[in-house]
């Protein structure tokens, strides 16, 4: 039960954060003069280059944080607080400047691929994602649950994948609109897990100081 349990926590954090559905609505703007094919090849490359992002980063998150001398909690906090600011631009349906922002889509309208810059990294791996994947994996304490977010990661990206590929069917059921309040309801969940992550790392700072 602790297992199942601790897989829904993950998954949730994770999902929430890489936002598939917000970024459906960037992927089909980016996309729009690619043929069928073109398009399956961008989400097959963007998505598995997310994906092994993420892992890579959520393996060497121990390493990471020792060679820069930051502790968890410490991540904790300031990963907290850029969830909230992500989470503020979702509850208010804008495209946050942690995922993407404006010029580097201008940019990428530029661009002839635009798979790995910018829908692998920042859009679906960015910043937050990485931080909220560090956090969760470091605060295992066997490998059983260490597997169990890397599966929670897959799982991510595995639904990321079908809903990046099925981009245009969704648009049309949903429509922009159906996104946008899919896109607010994540954020709030988003708000309360970054208000965990701080008050969690504000209180252990403050415990190991007294």
């Amino acid at each position: 039960m602790e297992v199942a349990n601790f897989f829904i926590y993950a998954f949730a954090s994770i999902f929430v954060i890489v936002n598939p559905v917000a970024g459906m609505i960037t992927f089909i703007s980016l996309t729009s003069g690619m043929t069928a094919g073109e398009r399956t090849a961008t989400v097959k490359r963007s998505v598995s280059v997310a994906c092994f992002l993420a892992i890579i980063f959520a393996i060497s998150g121990e390493l990471i944080l020792r060679f820069f001398g930051v502790t968890l909690d410490c991540l904790r906090v300031a990963g907290g607080i850029l969830l909230i600011t992500v989470a503020m631009d979702m509850m208010q349906a804008r495209v946050s400047r942690e995922s993407v922002t404006k010029e580097e889509i201008r940019d990428a309208t530029r661009r002839d691929d635009v798979s790995i810059f910018p829908i692998a990294i920042p859009l679906l791996t960015g910043p937050g994602t990485i931080a909220t994947a560090i956090v969760i994996i470091r605060e295992c304490e066997t490998i059983e649950l260490k597997v169990v977010v890397l599966l929670a990661i897959l799982l991510t990206f595995i639904i990321s994948y079908v809903i990046f590929i099925s981009a245009n069917k969704i648009n049309k059921i949903i429509g922009v609109t159906g996104a946008l309040v899919i896109t607010r309801v994540m954020g709030l969940l988003l708000g309360a897990i970054a208000v965990n992550f701080i008050s969690i790392g504000a209180w252990n700072i403050y415990t190991s100081m007294i």
